[in-house]
């Protein structure tokens, strides 16, 4: 096994990497609830991310876009259960992260993988949204999306060293 890997088959960086993007990933969906929910019980709440008219997480956060990805309104009603702000489906995917990336395993890597297109495609969508429909720039907002693609690469390499252990294994 190189010394880039451990005897796992997963990099030996890809701990410690992980570990930092879904603190980071975790904090920044914390402070995004906390804002959104502040901003609800007190209109005039400005948030430290507000740094313009133009420049406005709470503007993104309270938008339409900010529950469900602003998908969920079609199908259920904007105070449903089910639309829940999308950073509670932060705080869940990052905390997913976290715990199946302690795992071993083929099935954990897939997973891991699988909900980091997800997550990709989700920030992608939302990326286009505060770009083209909100005009608008949301720094915690673009962090998360910079956060989700370092989690894709951290996990196709994790899975890439999974499947190298296994091919050796079988070759053995």
């Amino acid at each position: 096994m190189s010394s880039r890997h451990s005897s796992t088959g997963v990099p030996k960086w890809e701990y410690r990497v992980r570990f930092i993007l879904c603190f980071l990933g975790l904090v920044l969906s914390v402070y995004a609830l906390h804002v959104e929910l502040s901003r609800e019980t007190d209109p005039e709440y400005r948030a430290m991310c507000d740094l313009g008219h133009s420049v406005s997480c709470s503007k993104v956060f309270t938008s339409r876009w900010g529950r469900g990805f602003g998908l969920v309104q079609i199908f259920a009603s904007k105070d449903s259960v089910l639309n829940q702000p999308n950073s509670v489906l932060g705080i869940i995917f990052y905390t997913l992260q976290l715990a199946l990336g302690q795992l071993v395993s083929s099935r954990a890597a897939f997973f891991l993988v699988m909900s980091s297109w997800v997550s990709v495609a989700g920030s992608l969508y939302l990326a286009a949204i505060l770009a083209f429909v909100l005009g608008d720039f949301c720094v915690v907002c673009v962090s998360t999306y910079i956060i989700n693609f370092a989690l894709l690469y951290t996990n196709l390499k994790r899975r890439t060293g999974l499947e190298g252990r296994l091919k050796k294994g079988k070759s053995e």
